[in-house]
């Protein structure tokens, strides 16, 4: 019954959206509907301003810690690791949202802090280089999502942890599989680039 709370705890908690909240506070609009069409921190940059995307941006990252440090404190690693990834999915795929949400990068930032601190780290660095050198946040966002399993077989992590790496890299790039498209035929936009509507 406790794992059972925590995973529900940690998809509401996930469900949250920072993203449509700042939009309705800063201009009472609708996130969803400017810039890229995504309800994240990118777009939140894009339409809002710098301030209000690293605003959503840690919201977003807040919301995958306290998710996982939740399921920890009821369920033990087992729960922290289901309820981290149920946040991740309430962030995609948000109750609150008719199940319209983000990609889940920040989110699934937040939830490795907690499980895998110096992966994490290196995950950050990496994704940080490869935007600052191409201008590409999704590009950096998909690098993440695929050296972050590779990463867990490195350090030596057991299969389940490795399971875990693969369901939380595929979901990431799952979700960023039209930005995958735009790369490939060279119509991504860059961070500070306006948005085409998705």
């Amino acid at each position: 019954m406790k794992l059972f709370i925590a995973v529900l705890a940690g998809y509401l908690l996930g469900s949250i959206p920072p993203s449509f909240l700042a939009g309705k506070i800063a201009r009472n609009i609708d996130i969803r509907q400017y810039g890229s069409g995504n309800a994240g921190a990118t777009n939140v940059l894009r339409v809002l301003g710098v301030k209000a995307g690293i605003a959503v941006f840690l919201a977003d990252i807040l919301k995958g810690v306290l998710a996982t440090l939740i399921g920890r404190w009821m369920a033990g690693e087992t729960g922290a690791v289901l309820a981290g990834f149920a946040a991740i999915v309430g962030h995609n795929w948000p109750v609150f949202l008719n199940f319209r949400g983000g990609k889940g990068i920040a989110t699934s930032f937040g939830v490795l802090l907690v499980l895998f601190p110096l992966i994490s780290a290196i995950l950050f660095v990496v994704g940080v280089i490869i935007i600052a050198i191409t201008g590409y946040v999704s590009l950096g966002s998909i690098t993440a999502a695929i050296l972050f399993p590779i990463l867990l077989v490195i350090f030596g992590y057991d299969w389940k942890m490795v399971l875990f790496g693969v369901l939380v890299g595929g979901l990431a790039l799952y979700r960023h599989r039209s930005n995958i498209s735009r790369l490939i035929e060279g119509k991504e936009n860059k961070l500070g680039e306006r948005a085409r509507v998705q």
